[in-house]
């Protein structure tokens, strides 16, 4: 029974560890993907690209020219805080994390400024590196799937 029990503590610790770590990556990403300076799209078409499976890097390949035509005549920047993240399902390795972001952004339209809560459904695989192979978001933030 005390082998048992040490089995189910590890196994408890380990799933927790892996949740907690699918949610840090899930975070880390959301958060690099608000930041946005339309004086720098270079960098933050890099930053949607990190840490992706090369599938899903090539779609932001195929559409940042498109993204880059819309952040520089409206002049956006963002600025993006953590609010929360949680799994919202584990399946064989594959996490899907909802990461609730507040997000500061200033545009040409917009120049005082807003701020939004900005949800992103991120899925990372633990199987392949704790890579991204799939981002969306309720508020449309991202290009879709």
């Amino acid at each position: 029974m005390l082998w048992s029990a040490k089995s189910d503590l590890r196994n408890r610790d380990a799933k927790s560890s892996d949740d907690q770590h699918a949610e840090q990556v899930a975070t880390d990403y959301a958060i690099g993907a608000s930041n946005i300076d339309y004086k720098d799209a270079d960098a933050w078409l890099l930053r949607l690209k990190a840490g992706t499976t090369p599938e899903l890097a090539n779609k932001f390949d195929a559409t940042g020219p498109k993204l880059q035509e819309l952040l520089i005549p409206l002049q956006w920047t963002s600025s993006a805080a953590p609010i929360e993240a949680a799994i919202a399902s584990e399946t064989g390795g594959i996490y899907v994390v909802n990461v609730f972001l507040n997000v500061t952004s200033t545009s040409a339209q917009t120049p005082s400024g807003a701020q939004t809560t900005v949800t992103y459904n991120v899925t990372v695989d633990r199987n392949n590196d704790w890579k991204i192979t799939d981002v969306g978001g309720m508020d449309g933030a991202l290009p879709g799937k």
